[in-house]
């Protein structure tokens, strides 16, 4: 039986904020797999939560960034390419809006705090995918997580809506641009998991029960099952993949408007 091997394969995961993170799960299960793992933190606040799990992952890169401060994205990826030369696999998994925008009205969204979310939880992305492909000289995976609200409405959702929906067709775009040199870039939509970035959103419970209720499978996701997601889009097995929004949500996403 084959398995998922990713010995000599070296990933960066940015966006593990703690245990509960699904970048957590994610490098988790492509360490478990073999490979090396290169891990950030946002802050010296995060610093103490997300140690202990790059110290799990044998992490020999684990450096600050935040993607608004400058210089500090372009320091995590010098430092890549000096201490291995290349990189196989990028996960993106870093979100943020306002608070006032997050629980507010789409029509009141200020357009500073529209823009300060849609440079940190979209343009970065494109950012690290600009930094990414010269290490990438032979082919590679980038990946960015995102959520059912891209494509239609969730209740509380609010501005990330369209600032998920513009990382998701930014997805497609750089899966056009960066194909002819073998580099894959893709999304997971994962469904409604508890996670610290999810607490932000007003009401996140009612839309757990409503996620369970509604889903084909009837259920909500764990973590691990979007970190196996991740698992296979990074591994030569999703090698023919590229421009997709894998959805990893018990089929919620299929559901529209059927009532049951």
């Amino acid at each position: 039986m084959q398995c998922i091997d990713l010995r000599r394969k070296r990933g960066l995961v940015v966006g593990i904020a703690n245990e509960h993170s699904l970048a957590w799960s994610a490098a988790r299960q492509c360490h478990e797999a073999g490979a090396d793992i290169a891990v950030t933190y946002l802050s010296e606040k995060a610093h103490r939560f997300v140690e202990p799990l790059a110290q799990q992952l044998g992490a020999t890169i684990f450096l600050p960034c935040d993607v608004a401060k400058p210089g500090e994205l372009e320091a995590v990826f010098r430092a890549v390419e000096e201490k291995w030369g290349r990189l196989d696999f990028l996960l993106h998994s870093i979100a943020w809006a306002r608070k006032e925008d997050l629980h507010g009205r789409l029509v009141d969204c200020s357009a500073d705090g529209f823009a300060e979310s849609m440079l940190i939880s979209c343009h970065s992305f494109i950012r690290m995918a600009r930094l990414a492909e010269p290490l990438m000289s032979n082919g590679g995976s980038l990946m960015t997580m995102s959520h059912y609200g891209a494509e239609k409405v969730v209740d509380h959702y609010n501005v990330m809506g369209p600032v998920k929906a513009a990382l998701e067709a930014s997805v497609r775009y750089l899966a056009h641009e960066l194909g002819r040199k073998s580099i894959r870039v893709n999304a997971i939509s994962a469904g409604a998991v508890a996670t610290r970035a999810a607490s932000g959103i007003e009401h996140f419970d009612e839309l757990l029960n409503e996620s369970a209720r509604k889903a084909p499978l009837r259920r909500t996701v764990r973590s691990e099952e979007v970190g196996r997601a991740a698992l296979v889009l990074a591994s030569d097995f999703a090698s023919a993949i590229t421009g997709e929004i894998l959805h990893v949500d018990a089929g919620f996403h299929v559901e529209g408007m059927v009532f049951h």
